[in-house]
């Protein structure tokens, strides 16, 4: 039998999306699913009314290396066996998301931020091919009008030991929600450590510039070699806002109204300001009119 994991990193900004999207876990996944949430240490209490017997509450640090450790007070990072340049706190998050993954005993790993939430049942097959995990791929859509995704290109192919790219266009590997296979994890986790001669949270941590995401999608496409089959997808089943425009409640229903039969979840970016009623008001209005 496939086992799930939900993984979300958040913080306090986030704790009333995170119930939210806790929620729709407990409502739309199987019984056996764990939702693992990893917050800072002093927004843990805050998130401790969300524990329970399938939502654990972890902090950052208890997946940290010991040489890593918080600036008091602020949302950076310092690693003491190289102090210099700090570790960024979205860059934590990163080693955060690697580490619970390849430490998961589960099949499929299912990383979900605070601004998804789930509206239609989520099954652990739902992210598998075969037997494999199934790999976000938009094929062709980076290029220069991208920069920052050419970056962590670049870097991710520098991590892996792998020649510079000359293609001008490249694959988009970041999905949301993003279903990664722990067991690949671990081997590229192990794929880091041998070319950088270091452990890899200190190589990562390193990095001004990085996108776990796409280090794992060119880790299985030209480290593995996965490239094509019924086991890559372009489509995320996830309605999106990304603009960092506010939706009204006209906005979100419009959202849910157009989601695909087969889409299981719905992101509207924490960035955009939606407010957290709004959303609350037109995501029970769906799951009553899903409920007939």
């Amino acid at each position: 039998m496939t086992r799930l994991a939900v993984v979300t990193p958040s913080y306090g900004p986030d704790l009333e999306l995170c119930a939210d999207l806790n929620h729709s876990v407990l409502r739309h996944c199987p019984q056996d699913v764990v939702h693992e949430i990893v917050v800072p240490s002093a927004d843990a209490p805050r998130f401790r009314s969300l524990a329970g017997d399938r939502t654990r509450v972890r902090e950052v640090g208890d997946f940290l290396s010991r040489s890593i450790r918080q600036v008091p007070g602020a949302n950076v990072w310092i690693d003491l066996r190289r102090p210099f340049p700090p570790v960024r706190g979205w860059i934590t998050q990163q080693i955060v998301k690697l580490a619970v993954a390849a430490r998961s005993d589960t099949d499929v790993v299912l990383l979900a931020d605070s601004d998804i939430v789930f509206v239609r049942p989520v099954l652990p097959q739902s992210y598998v091919s075969g037997d494999d995990v199934v790999l976000y791929r938009s094929d062709d859509v980076v290029g220069p009008h991208m920069p920052r995704h050419v970056r962590w290109h670049a870097v991710a192919r520098a991590l892996l030991g792998l020649p510079p790219t000359r293609t001008e266009r490249l694959p988009d590997y970041i999905a949301t929600p993003c279903p990664w296979d722990p067991a690949v994890v671990r081997s590229l986790l192990a794929h880091v450590e041998r070319v950088a001669g270091r452990p890899w949270q200190r190589v990562i941590g390193a990095q001004l510039h990085f996108s776990e995401e796409i280090l794992y999608g060119v880790y299985v496409d030209e480290v593995l070699g996965f490239r094509t089959g019924s086991t890559v997808t372009s489509d995320m089943r996830c309605g999106t806002h990304w603009e960092e425009r506010a939706l009204d409640l006209e906005g979100v229903r419009q959202l849910l109204a157009t989601s695909p039969p087969d889409h299981l979840a719905v992101m509207i970016s924490a960035k955009s300001g939606t407010p957290v009623d709004v959303r609350r008001t037109a995501l029970l209005e769906w799951e009553r009119s899903a409920e007939g």
